[in-house]
C-alpha cells in the first residue's frame, strides 16, 4: 500500500512539473516505487540522500534568487 501511495506522489509531482497531465508520470511513478521498493535499505537510503540534496539545492537556488532581486538593477 505505501508503495502505491509512493508512486502515486511522484507521478503527481512529474504531472505537476510537466504540465500535460497522462500516463507518463503514472507510469514513471509506477516504476520508481517498484524500483525502490526492490533496492532494499541501501536504496532506500540512497534515494532519502537524493531528495534531501534535491532539496537543498532548490532552496539554496531560491535564496540566491532572492538575493539578486534584493539587490536591484546594477548600475555600471
Amino acid at each position: 500500500m505505501l508503495r502505491r501511495i509512493m508512486g502515486a506522489m511522484v507521478g503527481g509531482a512529474i504531472d505537476r512539473n510537466d504540465g500535460k497531465g497522462g500516463l507518463k508520470g503514472a507510469v514513471i511513478g509506477a516504476v520508481a516505487a517498484r524500483a525502490v521498493s526492490r533496492a532494499g535499505p541501501a536504496g532506500l537510503a540512497a534515494v532519502g540522500a537524493a531528495v534531501a540534496g534535491k532539496m537543498l539545492w532548490d532552496r539554496r537556488k531560491k535564496r540566491k534568487a532572492a538575493e539578486v532581486a534584493a539587490r536591484g538593477p546594477e548600475t555600471r
